[in-house]
């Protein structure tokens, strides 16, 4: 892992996104050795409605890094199916460049159901690529549901890609994705689509002014980009490393890493309990019956899942 072997890190990926008890207990450990060479990236969350052209994006984005002597590492976090729990984008496929470049890694991981498309495990994912030496990691969330607020609790800066004249019912970017924003990025702004990106720029850059921040210290930039033309891309990356110095100066980029630590601890007491539920015999056996007894309209599910919380206290 140190070395940067990148099949060594895709076995570690795998450890640490297996739920296997014994898995776990390996992960930990291995995290615990490898954390010293953690915390030097940049972790840059990329989130954006399906067909803003994230995909694309990113490996023009990384392949402009890697050709500038980063080491890209990828987390795609693919939506997966209901039924079979596998991946069903395939993002790998959509980032040709970054796919075959030696100085890039790219992990497609099912989200599983996951809050908000992002997987259980980006944590551990992104920890670990960094100890593989990986200076800039690039998190790229489904753009549905709760993901974007999920993958803003992943990273140091988030990247909202917009669509220049979709109309509001694509923009399904409300109010709280705006205030979670770092940068603003209106993509496919090429061609026929430059003028109507340029356009949705002054409105987005309007409605944000309205908004206002969250940081005290950071005015969100609204940008026209193009990852197919590579348009704007140098600027996205120079306002990335700028916020980076701001946040740093003024305690920000510290302060967002250690609460993130918190949410982490939080997530991980949530798993322990769900791991007794799915693992206790006795627990199991109750709760299917209860699922039966609530379908039936028998018992309330209040009172079913009050019953399940006492099961636990008493174990």
């Amino acid at each position: 892992m140190i070395e940067g072997e990148r099949a060594a890190l895709a076995r570690a990926i795998t450890l640490v996104e297996s739920s296997r008890a014994d898995h776990r207990r390996e992960a930990r450990a291995l995290i615990g050795e490898l954390m010293a060479q953690t915390g030097k990236g940049v972790r840059v969350g990329l989130t954006g409605v399906p067909g803003v052209g994230k995909s694309t994006l990113i490996d023009q984005l990384g392949s402009n890094l890697t050709r500038n002597g980063h080491r890209v590492a990828v987390l795609a976090v693919d939506p997966s199916s209901a039924r079979s729990g596998g991946s069903i984008l395939g993002d790998k496929t959509r980032m040709a460049r970054l796919a075959v470049d030696r100085n890039a890694f790219i992990r497609p991981s099912p989200a599983s159901g996951t809050l908000g498309g992002v997987a259980a495990r980006t944590r551990e994912a992104i920890l670990l690529c960094e100890a593989a030496g990986f200076d800039v990691i690039l998190v790229e969330t489904v753009g549905v549901g709760q993901s974007e607020a999920a993958v803003a609790d992943l990273t140091d800066i988030f990247v909202v890609l917009l669509l220049g004249g979709a109309g509001d019912e694509l923009q399904g970017l409300k109010k709280g994705v705006f205030e979670l924003a770092d940068i603003v990025a209106v993509n496919k702004a090429d061609g026929e689509g430059r003028a109507r990106a340029e356009a949705a720029a002054k409105e987005y850059q309007a409605a944000l002014h309205i908004l206002g921040s969250a940081s005290a210290t950071w005015k969100v930039p609204v940008l026209t980009v193009s990852g197919m033309t590579n348009l704007g891309l140098d600027r996205l990356w120079n306002e990335i490393l700028a916020h980076r110095r701001v946040a740093e100066a003024s305690g920000e980029w510290a302060a967002r890493r250690q609460a993130q630590d918190v949410k982490w601890m939080h997530a991980l007491i949530e798993e322990r309990a769900t791991a007794r539920l799915r693992d206790d015999p006795a627990i199991r056996a109750r709760l299917a019956a209860l699922e039966a007894e609530v379908a039936a309209s028998r018992i309330l599910p209040e009172a079913a899942a009050e019953e399940i919380a006492s099961m636990l206290e008493r174990r």
